[in-house]
Order: C-alpha cells, then structure tokens, then sequence
C-alpha cells in the first residue's frame, strides 16, 4: 500500500503494521468457543463485513501519533481480553469434528497505520461518492487458509486507523460474520471507546465494570437440530465456498466502477408520516392494531418501493416483462429481544432470524405501494416474533441457491435504528459520519440512527450513477406526497 495513488487521486502511505492483542495471561488458554447454529450459516452467507467511522482531528498528525495512537492500542487491547474472539482463529475441521473458535496465547489482529492525502469533508459527506473511493481505507482480511491436515483456518478481523492531517482520522474494520452480528460488534466498540477515553490510571480499575461481552451459547437452544443440519450441509461443500463469499463477487468488475454509494437521511418528520401513512390504511382495512408500525418497518417499505420503482426506470420494462413476478425483501430479526428465550443484549456472537417477505411487482408500483410494502414486512416481522427458528432454517438456503434470475428481485438489509453507531466515542467526541462498506451491491442496502436529527434514519445505499439519480427522484416524490 506505500505511496501508491489509486483512481481517485489520493495517496495513502502506510506508516505501521503492527499486531495487537489481549495482554499476555489475560485469557485463558486454549479457550475454545463452540459456534451455534446461528454463526454456522454464516460459513456460507456473505461472511466480510466492512465498516468505517470519520472522527474530525484538527491537529497535526505528530499528535495523533504521539498522542492519540497509544491510547487507540493499549485500551483495544484491554478490550480484546473480554472480547477475544476477534483475535482468535475460526477453525473448521473435516468430518466429524465441528467448527469452533480457538484462541491461544499470543493470538493477535492486524492493526494498521496509514495516512492519506485525501478530502476529509468530502469522504466524510453524505454526497454519492464511488464505492471504490474507499478501498485503500479498508484494511485486509486475509483469505481463509488450508493446513496440511485439512483445517480450515479464518481470521477474525483486522482494523485500519488512516490519519488524514489537519483534519481527521478514520477507523475501518473488516470484520468475518461468523464471529458476531452487529450487535454483538457494536458492545465490543462500546467497551473498547469507552477505555480509550478513560485515563491510563484507571484502566485497570474501571476495565471490569465495562464488561460487555457475554461469550457463552447455553442461551442458545436448538429445538429444530439445525446445529446437525447445518454441519451437513457444510461438510458436503467444497473448502473454497466456506468463510469466503463476498457480496462484491456478484458485481462485474465493470459494473462496480461505474456505482456510488450515498448516505440518505430520512428526518423525524418522514418517518411520523410514512407510520400515520400505514396506520390509517391499517385502520381503514380494518387491521387495527394487529401489526406495529414500526420505524424499521415503514423506512423498508419506502427504500423497497423507490429501489423497484427506480430500477423498472433504469432498466425498462423489457427486463420485468410479467407485470405480476414476485418481488422479495429480507427481513431479519434480532433474537436477543425475544424475552422468552433468555438470551441476553449482551451475548457475543450472532443471534439473527430470517424471513423473506414477498409482493407482486404490481402492488409495489402502484398508488399503495409503500402500504403493501409495510404490511408484508410487518406479517414477517410478527412471525419472527412468535415463531423465532422458523427462519433461521433459510439462512443457508437462502445463498446456497442464490439465483442470478431472481437477483433484480431481491433486496436485503443490514444495520439497524436500534444500534447506537453515533454513540461511539474515543473521547474526540461522536462520528462525524459512519458508514457500512460492504453494501456495495444493488440489492443491499443499511440502516443507522441518525446522527443529528432525533428519531431520524439514515439509509446507505449504492447503485450506479444514473440508476441513483432515478432513485433519489423517486423516493424524493414519494416523501413530498406524504
């Protein structure tokens, strides 16, 4: 990565690479971590997850350096201590052994330094920008390796800190979805920016009352055997489809350069209009109070009827010929807030239900699109609620029989309003802006609370250029007739 200049005219020179882990004796070793049924499926399902986060510095980069750097190592090494499977290793053995986490002493993550000459205000806006701006911001996560005894080994995670002088400085991680979901990240950062911003007297004192994690899957149950299911299935692919698909591997490389990713914000206003939207039809079908109109719910129906909307513009009706087809958007559910399975917000690892919620083309496009919209979705989001498992079957299915004819009829979702991203302070105050990576498909797209309007959302979002520009009219129209 030194010196070199990439596409959108930046330099990012590297300035260290280092290893950074918890401190020695801190952990027990080995310390092996079963995986549930819930991060097995994510063996198979798009595994690297890329998230950066803009903190403005205005200061020289030797401060940062002298200053801010040490503190950024030792309280992330603190911090590894209680969430240590993010620097472990994630083994898979041949049959009939089971996959796990295992760390032993001395395991570290990569942690890199670099500095780039790059346009802070501009990285850091929520204007389309391409989502290859960002590439040498992200740092590597290495391929999965094969040992001669036919372990598979997957690394965790790595982070970058990139330094911009004057300025400011972000921090991306590259992160394997079968360690944790995003709640289970989001405590890790919590604890480890809540010891960076305390003093280094009271690191030690102050380190257990931030204890986050919760590392045991007794909370876990598994009344469907899926745990089995899922090994099976597993077992019977080949070692190159295991911890290695990535949703970039669905775009042409041609394609790729030719998309931008934006960061939309729907203020408090659009969302108490689009939920009196869907309550008042609710009422007048008499549905009454039978589905909760939820902040979740009505911000996916409007992205799911300007996406299909915008992409019928873009693309022309030659490409959707049967004006009844299906359409299909993926609903996930954070088991942890289900009180009857005990499973407690701080659990590290995942925790996520799945169900696809389907309408005909028809109904999205036409005058009650974002209603029909809601309704499925919300049917969804009740059924996960009352029957939890019920989809967590599809996890694998859903990627394992991926089918490039139904591509342009699916959309998915990652984040969520209800994750404190904004609330992550090192101690040089909130984010300037956070932003999910590895949305740099057309048919996913991210959720985050917003950073200054209460009750406000903001949507992440990338297409290609002109297919974007049609989005933003189309969900500009769609607010504005609210």
């Amino acid at each position: 990565m030194a010196n070199k200049v990439n596409q959108h005219d930046h330099k990012v020179h590297l300035i260290e690479k280092c290893q950074v882990g918890p401190l020695p004796g801190s952990v027990p070793s080995p310390n092996f971590v079963p995986l549930s049924f819930f991060d097995l499926a994510m063996l198979i399902c798009p595994t690297s997850c890329k998230r950066i986060f803009y903190y403005d510095f205005p200061y020289h980069k030797s401060e940062f350096l002298e200053k801010v750097l040490p503190n950024l190592k030792q309280s992330l090494s603190l911090a590894l201590k209680h969430f240590f499977p993010l620097c472990s290793n994630i083994i898979f053995p041949p049959k009939p052994q089971t996959p796990h986490i295992l760390y032993s002493e001395g395991d570290t993550l990569t942690f890199i330094v670099a500095e780039s000459t790059a346009n802070f205000n501009n990285l850091a806006s929520h204007t389309p920008k391409s989502i290859t701006s960002l590439d040498d911001f992200v740092p590597i996560l290495p391929s999965p390796s094969t040992l001669e005894d036919g372990i598979l080994l997957i690394t965790p995670m790595s982070i970058q800190v990139t330094i911009l002088p004057n300025y400011g400085f972000t921090i991306c991680f590259n992160f394997s979805h079968v360690i944790t979901d995003g709640r289970g990240f989001q405590n890790f950062l919590k604890l480890w920016s809540s010891l960076c911003m305390l003093k280094e007297d009271m690191f030690s004192s102050k380190a257990g009352l931030l204890y986050f994690s919760s590392l045991t899957k007794d909370n876990i149950s598994d009344p469907n055997k899926l745990k089995s299911i899922f090994l099976e299935k597993l077992w019977s692919m080949p070692l190159n489809r295991i911890g290695q698909m990535e949703m970039d591997n669905f775009i042409p490389k041609n394609v790729a350069n030719q998309m931008v990713r934006q960061t939309i914000v729907l203020t408090h206003d659009h969302i108490a209009n689009l939920k009196k939207l869907v309550s008042m039809k609710c009422q007048n079908l008499g549905l009454g109070t039978s589905l909760h109109v939820s902040t979740f719910m009505v911000t996916c129906s409007l992205v799911w009827v300007s996406n299909i909307k915008s992409k019928v513009a873009e693309l022309g009706v030659d490409e959707f010929p049967i004006e009844d087809e299906d359409f299909y958007f993926g609903v996930l559910s954070d088991c942890r807030y289900l009180s009857e399975l005990k499973i407690p917000l701080t659990y590290f690892g995942n925790c996520l239900a799945t169900a696809v919620a389907v309408v005909k083309r028809s109904k999205l496009e036409g005058e009650n699109g974002i209603f029909e919209a809601a309704i499925a979705i919300g049917r969804k989001i009740k059924e996960l609620q009352s029957e939890p498992y019920k989809g967590v079957e599809t996890l694998m299915s859903m990627f394992t029989s991926y089918d490039a004819t139904i591509s342009q009829r699916i959309l998915g979702i990652t984040g969520s309003p209800k994750l404190g991203s904004y609330e992550i302070d090192f101690g040089w105050g909130k984010p300037k802006l956070t932003e999910i990576l590895h949305v740099n498909h057309p048919g996913v797209f991210s959720l985050c609370p917003c950073r200054d309007i209460e009750g406000g959302v903001e949507v992440g979002i990338a297409l290609e250029s002109s297919h974007m520009d049609k989005f933003n009219i189309i969900l500009n129209e769609l607010l504005t007739n609210l």
